[in-house]
């Protein structure tokens, strides 16, 4: 038995590790939003494996990688249990949230039950946000939800800059150049994604307008920043740790990585209130992202070089 799931975890592999990136960004996903409550036990790893449709073997890479992050703790003969999922404080809870905590999935989701969706995205890789609007693509083809326009801007870190990130780095610097690669590779998946489900919603007329951007800026990420509709915002901090790094081989690598799905987030709200604290803090970092759109990314630098050129 476990030689036919060494095949086949083989062939997953062989597939562009497609099959094991799938898996290891839903489980992910459900962990970090509480759908594996903290506590609790995953499924079975056969049972994992019957749902998505692959091998053991690679279920059993995928928890191994979990592990790694922090998420998940293994023990010989017992099933996965989580240690952590994403957390979000919030100094003004909304009463629909205030019997759960707080986490990014229905942040997202009560965002896309409105007419017009405005995303206003500044982050490392685009990997948790990707696995989210996936989600509310499902949604309205299921007509549960109809938005009438979405609206995404991000913004990424420069191809030139991600050479030059402190992050990651293995502690032998030989492993640096593949696990910028990985970097590389994680932000290219997940941007094409992206640019796929809502180019899909507008070629198939499932939503009236749909407009998406992604530009470049030459900083290092040291936070993300989710502007939600002109009104929330989510801020959290990329914090350094030293953990295994998983290749798409399988391959462990000991490195210095960043905090990005499982960190802690602060969610502020513009409450009607100019001078409060959550009205502050969205109105700065509104601003921030404005500046940054408009004045600071390759894009922008470009067209007002050419501009000065055509005058």
């Amino acid at each position: 038995m476990t030689g036919s799931a060494g095949r086949t975890g083989r062939k997953d592999d062989e597939a562009g590790g497609k099959a094991f990136r799938r898996v290891s960004d839903e489980l992910r996903v459900r962990i970090a939003d509480g759908g594996y409550p903290l506590g609790t036990e995953l499924p079975s790893q056969n049972a994992l494996a019957q749902e998505f449709g692959v091998s053991r073997f690679t279920v059993q890479r995928v928890l191994t990688e979990l592990g790694n992050e922090g998420w998940i703790e293994s023990q010989q003969g017992k099933r996965s249990r989580v240690v952590r999922n994403q957390r979000i404080h919030s100094a003004a809870p909304r009463a629909s949230r205030s019997r759960h905590p707080m986490t990014l999935g229905p942040l997202i989701a009560e965002a896309f039950e409105r007419n017009e969706v405005t995303l206003d995205i500044y982050t490392l890789t685009s990997e948790s946000l990707d696995t989210h609007i996936h989600a509310q693509a499902e949604r309205i083809r299921a007509r549960i939800i109809a938005p009438e326009r979405i609206a995404l801007r991000m913004v990424l870190p420069s191809p030139s800059v991600i050479e030059l990130l402190p992050y990651p780095r293995g502690k032998d610097p030989g492993d640096d150049a593949r696990l910028l690669d990985r970097l590389r590779g994680i932000t290219e998946r997940h941007t094409a994604s992206l640019r796929k489900v809502l180019g899909e919603l507008r070629t198939e007329k499932l939503v009236r307008s749909v407009e998406y951007e992604f530009r470049h800026v030459s900083l290092a990420p040291s936070f993300k920043l989710y502007v939600i509709n002109g009104e929330e915002v989510l801020h959290g901090t990329y914090t350094p740790v030293e953990r295994p790094v998983m290749l798409e081989t399988g391959e462990e690598i000991e490195a210095v990585d960043v905090l990005g799905l499982g960190a802690t987030l602060t969610h502020h709200v513009r409450d009607g209130r100019p001078d409060s604290p959550g009205s502050t803090f969205v109105d700065k970092m509104t601003g921030w992202f404005e500046g940054v759109w408009t004045l600071l990314t390759d894009e922008a630098r470009a067209h007002a070089i050419a501009s000065a050129h055509a005058d």
